[in-house]
């Protein structure tokens, strides 16, 4: 009986206790965020009491970041990513390989094995695309240039990590003894094939999807039903993200993002952007209990300086590189700051690669407990830390800068 409401048992004790705790975590001032995870470490395989199904949590989860990104896609045009294309390109590439090198030490320091070391450092190079999101949303800064910064920022991340999942298991290959053959050739093969696939489907998006969709969802928009349209868009984001990872080995959330992208400018945008904000809601808070079920809280009594150190590079070490980097790109102060801050952090794609990691038998399962234990404190952080970040001054507008200069 148990197994057969395996589903319904996880989504009733994850979406009602985070309910009470966020509820309870936000009265105290906290950021809801915490009482999500706290929620999820409640109903985790790791403390006592109901155990929710994790498998089940973690694909629900998924389901929110397809959505998120679908949202994105719908609110950001290739305009607004395309004017920050100089500071987003070099600033994502250079600080995802200085994080990486930063993680990487950080392992070798701890005694891990070079291969453990570079999953480590892979895994702590890539913030959470959820987080920052909800974050640039919460502050109102999506349409501002520092949030198309940030989104741009994500995306890069997101091709990277798509080709370091492909490249992980022919590096593995590589300097293992049992296969030994797997040369160089191999693993530029692999990210050549990756290249081209992930060029084919964004070229397929932009330039077949950007006039199939906008008229698919017109012509449903004709039924006049709202259901219909709902389930429309609902189909067009789930579609075309597992298109996308089926078919082109690209992620969910860069299949999600770009189709939300080819409906972005239709009329027809916005009503499907506001019918789908509370699946958004509902599943981004599944992302976060998921967070907090694989969460083994043992690890922080086991290795207490490991934690830190690991909690260290992803809040100090990649805020600061963050920080230098979008300085040295002469960005203003406080655009550096809150992208700095909000790349302080690690999430979703981090545990797809220390899971392929796991899976590999290259890193253990305490260095995965120290990556979830910097997950869940950098994520209940990041919220707080943003709260150091000062309000962009208003906008004047004309009439306004006219009254000002009158009254002076």
């Amino acid at each position: 009986m148990e197994d057969k409401y395996a589903l319904i048992t996880t989504l009733v004790a994850a979406i009602v206790l985070a309910f009470v705790l966020g509820f309870i975590a936000s009265r105290i001032r906290l950021s809801p965020i915490v009482g999500y995870l706290l929620a999820g470490l409640a109903v985790g395989p790791h403390t006592p009491g109901f155990t929710g199904n994790t498998e089940f949590a973690l694909q629900l989860s998924e389901i929110g970041v397809i959505l998120l990104m679908f949202g994105v896609g719908l609110k950001i045009s290739i305009e607004d990513i395309w004017s920050v294309r100089w500071i987003a390109v070099p600033g994502s590439v250079v600080h995802t390989l200085a994080a990486g090198a930063l993680g990487y030490g950080a392992g070798l320091a701890l005694g891990m094995p070079h291969v453990e070391s570079f999953v480590l450092g892979a895994s702590l190079s890539i913030a959470s695309t959820i987080v920052f999101l909800r974050a640039l949303e919460d502050k109102r800064a999506l349409k501002t240039e520092e949030g198309r910064i940030g989104i741009s920022w994500l995306l890069i991340e997101d091709l990277l990590i798509v080709l370091a999942i492909v490249v992980l298991p022919a590096i593995v290959g590589a300097v293992s003894t049992e296969n030994s053959g797997v040369s160089v050739w191999t693993m530029l093969g692999a990210l050549g094939i990756t290249f081209a696939k992930i060029a084919g489907f964004i070229a397929l998006m932009l330039v077949v999807g950007g006039r199939f969709f906008p008229w698919l969802i017109v012509q449903v928009a004709h039924a006049k039903s709202r259901e219909l349209l709902s389930l429309g868009t609902l189909s067009l984001a789930l579609g075309v993200a597992w298109a996308a990872y089926f078919w082109f080995g690209a992620s969910f959330a860069l299949g999600a993002f770009l189709g939300g992208l080819a409906l972005n400018g239709s009329r027809f945008s916005h009503k499907v952007a506001e019918d789908s904000l509370p699946l958004r809601d509902t599943f981004a808070v599944l992302f976060f209990v998921a967070v907090g079920m694989l969460f083994d809280p043992g690890v922080l009594l086991r290795e207490p300086v490991a934690v830190a150190a690991i909690i260290a590079v992803v809040i100090l070490g990649k805020g600061v590189l963050a920080y230098v980097m979008m300085r040295f790109l002469k960005q203003p102060a406080r655009a550096s700051l809150l992208v700095a801050l909000g790349l302080a952090q690690i999430g979703e794609f981090s545990f797809v690669l220390s899971g392929l990691g796991l899976q590999l038998e290259v890193m253990s399962r305490e260095t995965y407990n120290l990556i979830l234990a910097a997950a869940i404190v950098s994520i209940a952080l990041n919220p707080l830390l943003l709260r150091a970040v000062p309000e962009a001054p208003p906008v004047k507008t004309p009439k306004a800068a006219a009254e000002g200069a009158a009254s002076a």
